[in-house]
């Protein structure tokens, strides 16, 4: 199938996003810098419980490992592409060429991005199911917002009854089934892309009290636009988000068990 019938076929609609960018002033951004550094552990809490739409990672999040890390063993250059993620971690180059020189790398072909979907089930963080059934239960909006890939993401979604339209990652894309690239509209394929979406979700819903989850510096870089920030290190801590996150939690238990308060 050509990447032109992928995209039309559902796998996400571009114009969404041309449409619906955003940008702040600088003075209300200091703004909300400065709202988000003062709130206390105890004021998370609270938005938290009363939160009207919660953003969730998926990598070392919702579930246990990195996706493009577990693509490129199953492709046979794992050593290669953790190679180029120490340096994107390490902030010597920028998200996006850290994207396109690991795709580059892989090169995967359709075919093999669907034998490594079928082959590697989700394997979902501890206590998330439970977690994202008490949310919709209560009628909250659950999104996934990720720098992984669509095609891997949506299965796991299926599976946690999210909607597809509330998956927000990149795409990859494909001319007679070898990879050509990836889709460079999405938010997420770029540094910030995160707080994009969120901006465009506020925008678009008005939300008040957005929570974002995640393990990395990019899920914590989103709030603001994001109302609160909870860190997760359930699969990795890492250092930055454990030392700066006002609420770092490594058991989705303990956000259940405020959430029955």
């Amino acid at each position: 199938m050509s990447w032109k019938k992928q995209l039309i076929a559902g796998i996400y609609k571009r114009r969404a996003f041309s449409s619906a960018s955003i940008s702040f002033g600088s003075s209300s951004a200091v703004t909300e810098h400065h709202h988000i550094n003062m709130l206390t552990k105890e004021a998370v809490k609270q938005i938290w419980r009363s939160a009207d739409a919660v953003c969730f990672d998926v990598d070392s999040t919702v579930i246990e490992d990195e996706a493009i890390d577990e693509m490129a063993e199953f492709c046979g250059v794992g050593e290669q592409v953790a190679a180029w993620t120490k340096k994107a971690m390490g902030g010597s180059v920028s998200f996006r060429e850290a994207l396109q020189e690991r795709l580059k790398i892989i090169n995967a072909t359709e075919k093999q991005v669907q034998d490594f979907v079928e082959n590697n089930p989700p394997k979902f963080t501890k206590g998330i199911e439970t977690l994202i059934k008490l949310l919709q239960r209560r009628g909250v909006p659950v999104y996934l917002v990720s720098g992984g890939f669509k095609q891997v993401i949506l299965p796991a979604a299926r599976l946690l009854k999210i909607p597809a339209d509330r998956v927000f990652a990149n795409v990859l894309l494909f001319e007679d089934g070898k990879y050509a690239g990836f889709d460079k509209e999405q938010p997420t394929s770029e540094s910030g892309g995160k707080g994009r979406v969120i901006s465009i979700l506020k925008k678009k819903y008005g939300y008040q009290k957005l929570v974002m989850i995640g393990d990395g510096a990019t899920d914590m870089e989103a709030c603001p636009p994001g109302d609160a920030f909870i860190g997760f290190g359930g699969n990795q801590i890492r250092q930055k988000v454990q030392l700066e996150a006002k609420w770092f939690v490594t058991d989705f238990n303990e956000l259940i068990s405020e959430l029955s308060r």
